[in-house]
């Protein structure tokens, strides 16, 4: 039975604002007094709202003085969600007031208020909290620029009889305020920290995407899953032109099987070198869905090629002409598309390594670069119109020309101090106005990539790796999946099921590496079916050495695609986590999660006995039975199956073994 996630409350909220916009939940200051929602003294415009089945999208106009206000509102009828943002722009001939702190404040009534989320990647992998609110006060933010390294801006805030989800949808930097009486909590969502500027005549700056998603029933299992429905159904971008939903794909990168020395990325491709791997490929019947070609394939900014630094070369955007003469990378992308392969390609936009060479030889414009003194961070500055089109057209011809249908793109720096410094090159009253620029214009550039891969007959959407997990804010994901969820997502299975039993509750698609290593960038790992069954994410990630290892086991790789592939139906699904979690060093007991289709009432339930863990039997119940049905766990191993009605025991008699169920209602 499909679920109702309907919320005639949540309805009249959203009217609430659209019949008198002074109750949006946002404040801020213009010229030294604040103000609430749209005030009532500002002039309307216009206003345009559109309509579907789906949702009902608002677009209100206002003015005061010089100063235009645009308020874009969107309510989604299934499930009751709305989201908002304000543009500000500058519609004289003089400055603007000072614009400072714009920001969504809501008030939550209900008792026994519970803050629960998880933190971001790099330090926090994505560790889970759960906060007593009551007489207490938090405080998350992203100073970095790096919007989802540190913390991460999602919050599920239980109050009275059920919840409300929330989201700042902003790549750069971000606030988020709670406390709490123990009767009604407030929250406080920012976006550009600090921001206090003016606006020259033309200019235009915008806030976060505030997403406002109440929920009806206090429970946990029922919060992940109306959010994850919501997130899939209205947020999960489209797979392609035709607007097709994006459905689990694999990939395959080929830089560890080239046979020459290869530091990162696929540095030590060649056009000479892709053709045994794929030919190998199709020989043992390993088919995936992407071919990956990761950073290195590029020219460096002074004309040569790049040997080992692949970090330290970038820039160009180019095809290095002398690892790909000719038209050789173009006739790799043909071979793999008449295979049934698309090709996905690395970039870093935001980020320059040699200025003076890309101005020297390849027409590169020297205002458009920030660098304070001689240190080694360099931003390409794509605030600038001119630098932004330069950019996107230079990164476009390269997909275009290479056959490329997926765009995957990096973002290796922390650029908040230098946006500041750039503030100050403005003058007084300018603080954020360099943030708010680059940060609209990153979102157009992805925008027009998009728009020119699917016109290609590529993807509808874009890699969001950013240094592993750095952009993973619902806006960017708007536009884009995260195939890796962080960087050490290549290493052990204990993470693995650590970042999947928190991460994947927030954000669906996502995918991780089918190798396990001690180290991100190890020459050796290992690959079997333990390591194959916690990496089944609706992006699979398939690592193998096709040409240059004698002792590969073509079966595992065979038998791991195909076992994918009969569950890779239910990973966009509801998901229940069945045991605590663990961090990444605790392997001492069990991890069990199960992926559940409720429309027919089947699925996918996975459990890991982990290295450590001394018992052989793990007790589960089925969240999501409802106490009047039995359900049967068919073991896809053995083909024996076990009737499950309450409680249920599984047997795991070896450590380091993976048990995969199917699901079924008796």
């Amino acid at each position: 039975m499909k679920r109702d996630f309907r919320n005639p409350a949540a309805d009249t909220f959203y009217r609430a604002i659209l019949a008198d916009p002074s109750t949006l939940p946002f404040r801020f200051s213009y010229g030294g007094r604040d103000y609430t929602g749209i005030p009532a003294e500002f002039t309307p415009l216009s206003r345009e709202i559109r309509t579907t089945d789906a949702r009902e999208t608002a677009e209100l106009c206002f003015s005061f003085g010089d100063l235009g206000i645009t308020l874009l509102l969107t309510h989604y009828f299934s499930h009751g969600v709305t989201e908002f943002r304000v543009d500000f722009a500058c519609l004289g001939s003089n400055p603007t007031g000072v614009i400072k702190n714009p920001r969504a404040e809501l008030i939550f009534p209900g008792r026994l208020p519970q803050l629960k989320g998880i933190l971001g990647d790099h330090v926090n992998q994505y560790a889970p909290y759960c906060i007593d609110l009551t007489d207490n006060r938090m405080e998350f933010s992203s100073e970095t620029g790096q919007a989802t390294h540190i913390d991460f801006p999602y919050f599920n805030l239980e109050h009275g009889d059920g919840g409300t989800m929330l989201a700042i949808g902003w790549a750069g930097t971000w606030r988020a305020e709670f406390a709490s009486d123990g009767e009604n909590t407030r929250a406080i969502l920012s976006s550009v920290n600090g921001l206090a500027t003016r606006l020259l005549p033309g200019e235009r700056i915008r806030t976060a995407l505030f997403v406002i998603a109440p929920y009806t029933v206090r429970t946990e299992h029922y919060a992940v899953n109306f959010w994850r429905d919501w997130f899939v159904r209205h947020n999960l971008p489209k797979a392609d032109a035709a607007g097709n939903d994006l459905a689990p794909f694999s990939t395959c990168c080929l830089s560890g099987d080239t046979g020459l020395p290869n530091s990162d990325g696929s540095i030590s491709e060649r056009h000479y070198t892709w053709r045994p791997s794929m030919e190998k490929m199709l020989a043992e019947d390993i088919r995936v869905d992407f071919r990956w070609v990761d950073a290195g394939w590029y020219v460096r900014p002074d004309g040569q090629s790049e040997e080992t630094d692949w970090w330290g070369s970038v820039g160009t955007w180019t095809i290095d002409p002398n690892k790909w003469p000719g038209k050789s990378f173009r006739e790799s992308t043909d071979f793999a598309r008449a295979n049934g392969m698309k090709t996905l390609l690395w970039f870093e936009p935001e980020r320059l390594t040699d200025p003076e060479g890309m101005i020297r030889n390849f027409g590169y414009d020297p205002s458009w670069y920030i660098r304070i003194g001689s240190q080694k961070t360099i931003i390409n500055n794509i605030g600038i119109p001119e630098c932004l089109e330069y950019t996107t057209r230079r990164i476009c011809d390269t997909l275009t020309e290479g056959g490329v249908e997926m765009y995957r793109e990096d973002n290796n720096y922390q650029p908040t101090r230098l946006w500041v410094y750039l503030d100050g090159l403005e003058g007084e009253d300018r603080r954020g106005i360099t943030e708010c620029k680059f940060i609209a214009a990153h979102y157009k550039m992805w925008d027009d990539i998009i728009a020119c891969t699917a016109a290609n007959g590529g993807c509808a959407f874009v890699d969001s790796c950013a240094s592993g997990g750095g952009r993973n804010d619902i806006e960017s994901l708007r536009r884009s999946v995260p195939l890796l969820r962080s960087d050490s997502d290549r290493t052990t299975v204990a993470l693995r099921l650590s970042m999947t039993t928190a991460f994947n509750k927030w954000i669906p698609f996502c995918g991780a590496c089918t190798r396990e290593q001690t180290e991100q960038l190890a020459e050796k790992g290992v690959c079997d079916p333990y390591v194959w069954r916690a990496s089944y994410l609706p992006a699979l990630n398939v690592y193998s050495q096709f040409a240059q290892d004698p002792d590969q086991d073509f079966s595992v790789l065979r038998e791991g695609i195909r076992e994918w592939k009969s569950l890779s139906r239910y990973l966009l699904k509801e998901f229940y986590v069945l045991t605590p979690w663990r961090r990444e060093c605790d392997t001492t007991d069990f991890t069990a999660y199960a992926f559940f289709d409720h429309e027919d009432e089947t699925g996918v339930l996975l459990a890991f006995r982990q290295e450590l863990c001394g018992r052989d039997t793990l007790r589960i119940r089925l969240p999501f039975a409802d106490g009047e049905h039995a359900y049967i766990l068919r073991d896809a191993d053995s083909g024996e199956e076990l009737l499950c009605r309450g409680p249920a025991d599984i047997a795991v008699q070896s450590v380091r073994t993976a048990r995969l169920f199917y699901i079924r209602r008796a």
